[in-house]
């Protein structure tokens, strides 16, 4: 926090950085900072937690991507390779690389489709859907810790508020 500044009850680092930043160029509008680096430190704690819950089921991120966007689409868990591309916003040589790797733990399969021998269909086996399962389980478990410290109705409340700001970023 520097200075020898010693944080209040209730406070958090970032009161520190923006009263910091008030004192040495009072001329800028801090403000921005009181959302963003709290949203931007929160990302970073809920990166670690994801890690772990995919960690504790042997995935990594980018694989629980991929599965848990089949495992969403429903019954027979299937999506072309154009699809997951979509879901995971990830270029095309990537997407091959990740269902050749994924295929070859078993947790998917890929084959022609029978209505167009060009196109290619890849499913979630049923060792993939037990995985995707375990790891969303364990993630909302860590996801629900992390929220532990505001009352159900501020969630909700701060949900709509974080999709305002989110919905003109997302195509």
């Amino acid at each position: 926090m520097g200075q020898g500044r010693v944080r209040g009850e209730g406070e958090d680092d970032v009161d520190g950085v923006v009263a910091a930043w008030r004192r040495e160029r009072p001329d800028l509008d801090v403000a921005p900072l009181e959302v963003l680096s709290r949203v931007s430190r929160l990302s970073r704690h809920l990166d670690i937690a994801r890690r772990q819950a995919f960690a504790d089921q042997g995935l990594e991120a980018w694989e629980f991507d991929v599965l848990s966007a089949l495992r969403r689409s429903g019954d027979p868990y299937q999506l072309t390779p154009g699809d997951l591309l979509r879901e995971t916003l990830v270029t095309s040589g990537t997407m091959t690389n990740r269902i050749d790797r994924l295929a070859a733990r078993g947790l998917l399969t890929r084959r022609a489709s029978p209505r167009d021998r060009r196109a290619v269909l890849v499913t979630l086996t049923e060792e993939g859907r037990r995985l995707a399962d375990q790891a969303l389980e364990a993630l909302l478990e860590h996801e629900h810790e992390l929220l532990a410290g505001l009352p159900p109705g501020d969630r909700a409340e701060l949900a709509v508020y974080l999709k305002r700001l989110l919905v003109d970023f997302e195509p």
